[in-house]
């Protein structure tokens, strides 16, 4: 793959195996992916992989005992050998992945058996990619690294090399599941589902040599699109048996088909609201039709008022996906996924988690993340969003079962990889592909242990220190310099970029700070606001209806205060803003300082990619501080304490 980044699979990661003598024991098409892989290392390295033959004096043995579809594996290392075995060919590609992750450490002292499995069984990435260019959002909606990896000028990629060295990175993380197209299904991309679904199936054989499942997003109406039918009323016999057939046709073409993506009844997409049913009437007649080959339909919960009144206080977009669909709890089927984002607004820098996902016991459940920095720099901004993610991740959101266990349904994140010879534009923005993977396998992992797998697997030792100092705080520090307190959506509308503190106050998309003279804040608490704060369980209703208790994080979600209410910090809300919005600019110039001290140890056209991306960092930092700060100095008329210059 000349002129593409290997990313966190350089050559050198496979040095400890490719200079060793391995054995590889097993059959079927990943057991042949795993021999390959360490084909390859040892013919750049000098060293020797056998196939099922007798054990000798390895150094390296990986072994599938059986053909079951488990995706576990143990490691130990005893008598001067590894031994990676699995019950199951998937396990022994995440095996293999998992000595290279160990490097020499995996051939030095002995290692007690240790069994590794993944938490969650689906970790999916949704790509918003379009077949054809939409004239508003590209080729990738929300994308920032260039165009789609499977789609280029209204059809399929002819050349798939780049698409198998995007999912041998993404199964060496531990991601098993794609959606290749956009959640918003324009004509083009319908016709995936019929008579384009060979272009699917050539990217299904790409990635099930590496174990991951293809999926596709589908329009609710595809009946009238496609079929020609005049209703898609998912309680019309002639419906049903309508999606009963191109599913048929789907697992003709790809038997291993993972299933459907459905956005409904949200922005415009169409669903089952036209027709008087509900949404588990939707999900269910999709799951119907997927149940008799294993597919699951992935129902998205993101389903609100886009077209509300800005003067209406008591409409309140926060609470729409909770009302939506926690009286559907017990009504969706076994193989229908609820996909819930991880906050109840729109992937901001900050939000609470969603009280949907501690609601909902009877409904199988999966979490979306955004890992395409929409909201959080679009990939110009290093942003690591792990510490982020491990925290919604671990909030004991109902009776103190954490998010991670509640998601038994998975966990999915909106890619940010595109054709960019760096696959994410920003090459520090790989940390946030890496990461999720790496959460998905273990919502419990400690996100800056991971953080310093993918340092040291992409760059080694010698920037080590300075690249964990730069990305470790980075997702506080884009923090401080934009949204404070829980406000969103203070941005540019449309493309989202820049700051636009009133760009979204007077819009029907129900995202407002409601900032006047005396103070600032939407008010959710039930006793005085729109009542969002009643739909968590106790004690988070409790916590986030006090101001005594809501966290200063979020008090600005939760609450409409004065400018001069103290903060738990000691701190009033105004000065915090001020001193904030200075402090993630300085933050934003050191960062830039340590990674201009970086260019003796990281390749040359790399550091220069980066750097050119800290520049603009920092003038966006900086205009998002003036106009913050300048903002709410006009509005509340209260100066900043230590007399610096606001405009």
């Amino acid at each position: 793959m000349h002129g593409v980044d290997p990313a966190w699979l350089p050559d050198e990661v496979f040095r400890p195996i490719g200079t060793r003598r391995t054995l590889v024991r097993g059959s079927g098409p990943l057991v042949d992916t795993v021999h390959e892989e360490v084909t390859r290392a040892c013919a750049r390295f000098g060293g020797r992989v056998e196939r099922d033959a007798a054990p000798g004096p390895y150094d390296l043995v990986l072994e599938v005992t059986g053909t079951d579809g488990s995706e576990a594996f143990t490691c130990e290392r005893a008598a001067g050998r590894t031994t990676v075995t699995a019950t199951g060919p998937s396990g022994l590609l995440y095996g293999l992945f998992h000595v290279v992750r160990l490097g020499e450490d995996a051939f030095r002292e002995d290692r007690p058996r240790q069994t590794h499995a993944p938490a969650l069984a689906l970790r999916m990435l949704d790509h918003w990619d379009n077949v054809a260019v939409h004239p508003v959002m590209g080729q990738v909606e929300r994308g920032y690294a260039g165009g789609s990896l499977f789609w280029a000028d209204g059809r399929a990629r002819g050349d798939l090399d780049r698409v198998r060295a995007y999912a041998r990175l993404l199964a060496s993380c531990g991601i098993n599941a794609v959606a290749v197209n956009n959640v918003n299904v324009h004509d083009t991309e319908a016709r995936l589902l019929t008579d384009r679904i060979g272009e699917v199936a050539a990217l299904a054989e790409v990635f099930r040599a590496y174990g991951i499942r293809t999926h596709l997003s589908v329009t609710f109406a595809a009946p009238l699109v496609l079929g020609g039918l005049d209703s898609a009323d998912p309680l019309d016999p002639r419906v049903r048996e309508w999606w009963a057939r191109a599913t048929a046709d789907v697992y003709a073409a790809i038997p291993d088909f993972g299933g459907y993506v459905v956005k409904a009844d949200s922005e415009g997409q169409p669903g089952p609201f036209a027709y008087g049913r509900t949404h588990a009437d939707g999900a269910n007649m999709l799951a119907e039709a997927l149940r008799p080959y294993g597919g699951t339909v992935h129902w998205r919960a993101f389903v609100y008022d886009h077209r509300q009144d800005w003067r209406d206080r008591s409409t309140d977009r926060a609470r729409a996906a909770y009302d939506h669909f926690v009286p559907l709890d017990g009504e969706f089927a076994g193989n229908a996924v609820l996909q819930v984002k991880h906050g109840p607004m729109d992937f901001q820098v900050r939000e609470p988690v969603s009280p949907l996902i501690g609601a909902m016991p009877g409904t199988r459940l999966a979490v979306e993340v955004q890992a395409t920095q929409e909201y959080t720099g679009q990939q110009r901004h290093v942003c690591w969003l792990g510490p982020m993610w491990s925290e919604v991740l671990r909030f004991p959101v109902q009776e103190g079962v954490p998010v991670g266990e509640l998601a038994r349904g998975g966990l999915v994140a909106v890619s940010n990889a595109g054709d960019d010879p760096y696959w994410t534009g920003h090459p520090l923005a790989q940390a946030n592909l890496y990461t999720f993977g790496r959460l998905a396998w273990r919502p419990d992992a400690d996100p800056s242990q991971i953080l310093d797998e993918w340092i040291g697997l992409t760059f080694g030792t010698a920037p080590a220190a300075g690249l964990r100092a730069i990305l470790d705080g980075s997702w506080r520090t884009y923090e401080k310099y934009t949204a404070p307190l829980g406000v969103g959506f203070m941005v540019q509308p449309g493309h989202h970029y820049g700051p636009a503190v009133d760009g979204y106050e007077y819009s029907p998309w129900g995202t407002y700070h409601f900032a006047d003279r005396d103070g600032i804040g939407v008010d959710r608490s039930a006793a005085t606001g729109t009542g969002f704060a009643a739909q968590y369980a106790k004690p988070w209703s409790e916590v986030y209806e006090s101001l005594d208790t809501c966290p200063d994080e979020l008090l600005l979600f939760f609450h409409h205060v004065p400018y001069g209410h103290v903060l738990h910090s000691g701190k009033t809300v105004i000065q915090h803003i001020y001193d904030t919005h200075f402090e993630g600019v300085e933050e934003a110039e050191e960062a830039r300082r340590v990674w201009a001290g970086l260019g003796d140890v990281v390749d040359a056209e790399r550091h220069a990619r980066v750097a050119e991306l800290f520049e603009e960092q920092v003038r966006s930092a900086r205009e998002w501080r003036d106009q913050v700060n300048s903002y709410f100095f006009r509005k509340s008329g209260v100066p900043d304490e230590h007399g610096r210059r606001i405009c």
